[in-house]
């Protein structure tokens, strides 16, 4: 499982769940106005408004997307990249280690 994929998918679906969001905050804001509720230029500050706080709070919310990835990571077991080079390194000096010892049988 490639976690970087797995990432930029969870983050489109994220880009298309605010898009979706603001199509609706849009469509009520149109209901309202028809409803007399709102004048056009409430409507238009309340999406504007709204919009502004979604995108700020985006930062934040790809900050939690990433801590939630790596924990469900970690529950699947799948090892970080830094234990994987450590494990890599490990493999490299055992190598080392057999294959001195096979020169040594050999001489």
């Amino acid at each position: 499982m490639d976690s970087n994929n797995l990432f930029k998918q969870l983050l489109m679906i994220g880009v298309g769940t605010t898009t979706l969001v603001a199509e609706k905050i849009r469509e009520v804001s149109d209901e309202w106005v028809k409803d007399g509720r709102l004048n056009p230029d409430q409507a238009k500050t309340f999406v504007d408004d709204f919009l502004r706080q979604l995108r700020t709070d985006s930062g934040g919310w790809e900050d939690q997307m990433q801590r939630q990835l790596r924990n469900v990571l970690q529950d699947l077991g799948v090892p970080r990249q830094a234990e994987m080079d450590e494990l890599r390194g490990r493999i490299d000096r055992l190598e080392r280690q057999v294959r001195d010892l096979e020169n040594k049988l050999w001489r």
